[in-house]
């Protein structure tokens, strides 16, 4: 059962939605998606209507090469698998081993962020492609660095968590937190294959 308690740990086995305010984070956080799935997908359908305006700029068939992508899709994915293992860590009380887990998830992140500045600072210093240079790169920049900005509010949210619960050990009032944290980032990486596939795929070969 769902609510049930592990009497050797001490926690119900679902201790994310043992409360109402875990339920309520929860429902609330699918609501909050739901707007942001909406958003993206806004974002998308511009860039593919702007994507072939390149006017005297790069297109992306002269940009985008697939080996750092490829190298950046890794780091994103093993960063949410490593968040599962995390959560499958608070569900079995272990913290320690929980907190290990959401710290490398940190570290991931954060490998695939600074490989994203640098293949900005790459099309802009190399190629001249800067925001304004095109429609295209206007939608380019505005719909990866919208994602880019929400892997760096994503991970302010999961440090944040980390820090303030570093000695608290997994309790009914943290772990809704850490869970509903965990499922934005799964979020980020979904919208990430999307961008992957829609952008660099599809402009590699030019689609």
């Amino acid at each position: 059962m769902a609510g049930s308690v592990d009497a050797t740990k001490g926690l119900p086995s679902h201790p994310e939605r043992a409360t109402l305010e875990g339920k309520n984070k929860f429902l609330g956080f699918w609501f909050f998606l739901g707007g942001e799935t909406i958003m993206f997908a806004t974002f998308f359908g511009t860039y593919l209507g702007l994507r072939n305006g390149v006017g005297n700029g790069p297109a992306s068939t002269d940009l985008f090469t697939l080996p750092l992508v490829f190298l950046m899709t890794m780091l994103l994915l093993t960063s949410s698998m490593t968040s599962v293992f995390a959560m499958f860590a608070m569900k079995k009380n272990k913290f320690k081993q929980m907190m290990t887990w959401m710290i490398i998830t940190v570290v991931l992140g954060l490998a695939f962020l600074g490989l994203e500045i640098y293949e900005f600072q790459h099309y802009v210093h190399d190629y001249e492609f800067g925001f304004t240079t095109s429609a295209f790169s206007s939608a380019f920049y505005t719909l990866v660095g919208l994602h880019g900005a929400h892997v760096l509010f994503g991970l302010g949210w999961i440090t944040l968590l980390i820090i303030r619960n570093f000695r608290a050990g997994i309790t009914l009032t943290n772990a809704p937190k850490f869970y509903v944290a965990s499922l934005y980032w799964h979020f980020i990486d979904v919208v990430w294959v999307f961008i992957f596939t829609v952008v660099y795929l599809m402009g590699v070969g030019g689609y």
